[in-house]
């Protein structure tokens, strides 16, 4: 079967509600949109885009707002889920698209999930990347993670106010990325019997439980790129993803319980804690994700799924696409 000839990346602004969105295209075919986690940008896809570009799509990575090229508003309430859902149709529009496959990793698979909630005219299959989809219901989340942790506090408690992640992080932001790479890296996260990075003593800072060492997939340059942006931009635009919790609980209460029916896939690291503590949200996949294709669990591998294991999730990413066709 032959392709057509791979495009090199082309980075573009397009119009969104947000103001612009920045993003890299490549490839021709049926769109694909990729949206990343925290504290990443559209690089975390490097290794993905040309594979899928290779394969007969035409792909593009975007930076979610309050990251990189992307506008940063000033509210935090412009960071709540129904906004970034609107920066996604946007991008389909812009680039002359009625419809789109989206893959999200982190907070972008939870993004990805709600678009296609939300926006099942558009999003026609989503893919998701070592967050598993749960349904949003149960109590409101802020109470869910104030009760973790005993007398530690839980990492998304810690990031909801403010100004204080911001502190620790902005002094040293090469440094605290490097940390916090390492920390949910397969090859450099810390034994099981050492403290968790996710927990936070009390007065202390995230920093304490970050291992030594740099994971194998993560270059020098390639930490480069990433402390470039977040030196530039700061990171109250990617932290008040998580002061939207709550807010989106509120506004998303139409959604409760509801399941994802289009074609979808899921691929997590044996590793991750995201995984590992989501595993009953998994085992409810034939209920919630009654549309999915494929589940995969890729054994000793952590968070940073697309680029501790890029030829696997290539490989995954294409055969599902296969699958999925233009239905």
């Amino acid at each position: 079967m032959s392709h057509p000839p791979t495009t090199d990346p082309t980075h573009r602004l397009v119009p969104s509600p947000a103001g612009r969105i920045h993003l890299v295209e490549q490839g021709a075919g049926p769109l694909v949109l990729l949206v990343h986690g925290f504290p990443e940008s559209w690089y975390s896809w490097r290794h993905q885009m040309p594979a899928l570009a290779s394969a007969g799509y035409r792909v593009a990575a975007i930076d979610v707002r309050g990251y990189g090229r992307s506008s940063r508003p000033e509210a935090v309430d412009a960071y709540r889920m129904r906004e970034l859902v609107a920066d996604n149709v946007a991008v389909v529009e812009a680039l002359g698209e009625e419809t789109a496959v989206l893959v999200g990793h982190d907070w972008g698979a939870n993004i990805a999930a709600t678009s296609a909630l939300v926006r099942p005219d558009v999003f026609r299959a989503v893919g998701l990347l070592s967050v598993p989809y749960a349904p949003r219901g149960g109590p409101r989340p802020s109470e869910v993670f104030t009760g973790m942790g005993g007398e530690e506090e839980f990492y998304v408690s810690y990031f909801q106010e403010p100004g204080r992640a911001e502190a620790e992080i902005e002094p040293d932001v090469r440094g605290w990325l490097a940390g916090i790479y390492a920390a949910l890296s397969a090859d450099t996260m810390p034994a099981p019997d050492l403290p968790d990075p996710h927990f936070i003593a009390r007065g202390g800072t995230m920093r304490d439980r970050f291992p030594a060492g740099r994971p194998a997939w993560l270059s020098e340059r390639d930490l480069d790129v990433y402390a470039g942006e977040f030196e530039r931009t700061g990171l109250r635009g990617a932290l008040s993803r998580y002061r939207n919790m709550d807010r989106d609980w509120e506004e998303l209460a139409e959604f409760d319980g509801a399941p994802i029916t289009q074609p979808s896939l899921f691929i997590g690291g044996g590793r991750d804690a995201s995984t590992t503590w989501m595993g009953d949200a998994i085992k409810a996949y034939p209920s919630t994700l009654p549309g999915l294709v494929g589940s995969h669990i890729l054994e000793d591998c952590g968070h940073w799924i697309q680029q501790e294991r890029p030829e696997e999730i290539n490989r995954l990413l294409i055969d599902w696409l296969g699958r999925v066709g233009d239905r």
